[in-house]
């Protein structure tokens, strides 16, 4: 069997339901409609009695309910029930390559592996294989580290991105496994009309081989100057992967391992291969025609809006236009890698200012930090800024008297891993990779503590 260990990932043992019904059994991410009960009630009547992932995830909605330690306790007996329940079918040591068809016809193609967790660092400015995109949040790992801590099996929602311009790992993998009439090893809708997805077992050794061929060439395109490797960046579900990571660190600590100066936790002798040192994840090629990219606009309230386009004017250079209409300023934003538009009431016309600048770096990578000195010059709390989804709500937001909306340009897929590179990662709320009914469905599992 290959040993994927020097690219920071290894073949997972994979635990399926042996009678799989994706439309009870996959749920979407926890983190998914956080502030929407009532997709959550669905969920829950659709699953009904039925085997589902949902009795062995914690959807946020919930995490500030009074009844939270119960339900954290429900949890964790029901993985240890369908292990001993024979819910789920024998291991299989084996990737999965999956196909989802969202529910806008888009195709997103993955890969299921395992993460080694000592080859991820979410802290800015890290070296390692694996490394964070937005900047992680400590307080919101705790909680997180309740659930997993103990917890008999894990099923992921975590997608890794791959900066594989040849489409050589995901997409080329999976045509290599269906070229020979592979089984699927499920294969179905997802509920709530999220689309529906598929997944074929990569286990062949020529399909190993062919993984290993495009992991080196990987490797070599993204090795930088200082001699690292960047295989690939947290597309979402960093605090998950930062939860699994905290995890794994108290599980070493706990058995004789001991804390370096640099915070790295060494490993202790007979837990090389102990499953809490890795977590199970999606890679997806950051080239795949499936998957979107959106940026996420801002919104400010209560502020001068003419001191803030000369602040941000004033760091970033560039030349002020004014667009004749929301169409113009969109289309310009749209088409550009590094054009901002401020959109707002003035003398009760709304206006449409267009800042052109020469930007090179993901633009909201160096938007973001300017907003936010803005915001402590003027002394402005926190809630005085929103983060904002779709064009049209842009407009709908900026129409406002007391706010004005700022609309980024799209996010540039081929300077994604540079930026992050250089300047660690990028400012919470930066991006979104489709959305909610296209996020990660909970499907595998894995044995994770006995």
């Amino acid at each position: 069997m290959k040993n994927f260990s020097r690219y920071g990932i290894s073949i997972p043992e994979i635990l399926l339901p042996r009678n799989i019904e994706t439309q009870t059994w996959s749920v979407v991410a926890c983190d998914q409609y956080t502030q929407d009960r009532e997709y959550w009630n669905t969920v829950a009547k659709i699953a009904g009695s039925k085997n589902s992932t949902l009795n062995i995830i914690l959807p946020e909605v919930y995490l500030n309910d009074s009844d939270k330690n119960q339900r954290i306790e429900k949890i964790k007996a029901m993985m240890k029930d369908y292990i001993s329940g024979n819910v789920l079918d024998d291991e299989k040591k084996e990737f999965i390559y999956i196909e989802r068809t969202t529910p806008y016809g888009r195709v997103r193609h993955g890969l299921v592996a395992c993460i080694d967790l000592d080859s991820y660092e979410w802290k800015p400015f890290s070296k390692a294989l694996v490394r964070a995109t937005e900047a992680t949040i400590l307080e919101r790992i705790p909680p997180r580290m309740e659930i997993r801590r103990g917890a008999a099996v894990e099923c992921p929602h975590i997608m890794l991105l791959v900066n594989d311009s040849g489409h050589e790992l995901v997409e080329k993998t999976g045509e290599l496994v269906k070229s020979k009439g592979t089984k699927p090893c499920y294969d179905g809708n997802l509920m709530q009309e999220s689309g529906s997805i598929v997944g074929y077992p990569v286990r062949e050794n020529d399909e190993l081989e062919h993984i290993e061929k495009a992991l080196s060439k990987i490797a070599a395109e993204n090795t930088c100057d200082d001699g690292s490797v960047f295989m690939f960046a947290v597309g979402d579900g960093n605090h998950s992967l930062a939860t699994a990571k905290a995890v794994w660190d108290e599980v070493k600590l706990n058995n004789g391992g001991k804390k370096l100066e640099d915070g790295t936790v060494t490993v202790p002798a007979g837990f090389d291969n102990h499953n809490a040192r890795f977590a199970l994840v999606e890679i997806v090629n950051i080239f795949d025609s499936g998957l979107t990219f959106e940026p996420i606009h801002r919104v400010l309230f209560d502020i001068d809006k003419n001191l803030l386009i000369k602040k941000i004017q004033a760091k970033l250079g560039g030349t002020l236009s004014e667009a004749v209409s929301k169409e113009e300023l969109a289309e310009k934003v749209k088409t550009s890698s590094a054009s901002f538009g401020f959109v707002f009431m003035q003398e009760g016309q709304q206006k449409y200012v267009l800042l052109e600048t020469p930007v090179k770096e993901l633009a909201v990578s160096r938007i973001q930090p300017v907003i936010d000195e803005f915001l402590e010059e003027v002394n402005a709390s926190k809630d005085k800024i929103d983060y904002i989804h779709g064009t049209d709500e842009v407009f709908r937001l900026g129409a406002k008297e007391n706010a004005v909306s700022v609309l980024l340009p799209p996010v540039a897929k081929d300077s994604f891993f540079a930026t992050i590179n250089s300047r660690g990662p990028l400012p919470r709320k930066s991006f979104s990779m489709g959305e909610a009914c296209e996020k990660r469905f909970y499907l595998e599992c894995r044995r994770l503590f006995d």
